[in-house]
């Protein structure tokens, strides 16, 4: 079961802002910005959004390896792990 995300009217927004970036800097979750009775933004910490597009850029790389696999690229496991160890 989905839990909604928070939403607020952006006349709240404007006319209480600091009570909302206080809100994200204890939360995790996102708020909806709502306008017309319709969302229209996502406001939140930019520890959340940091954390997201860190994840996101992990994602792409999963992705684009996974890619060079299928298609007879990339490196041989013991290649890449002897490559690590020498880092190391």
């Amino acid at each position: 079961m989905a839990i909604l995300p928070e939403m607020i009217p952006v006349s709240d927004l404007r006319q209480d802002a600091a009570a909302t970036l206080k809100r994200l800097e204890h939360s995790r979750d996102p708020i909806v910005i709502t306008q017309r009775g319709r969302a229209a933004a996502v406001l939140m910490s930019i520890d959340t959004y940091e954390r997201g597009e860190e994840e996101r850029l992990l994602l792409r790389r999963l992705a684009k390896g996974y890619q060079e696999i299928q298609s007879g690229q990339g490196h041989a496991l013991e290649d890449v792990l002897g490559a690590a160890e020498a880092l190391l």
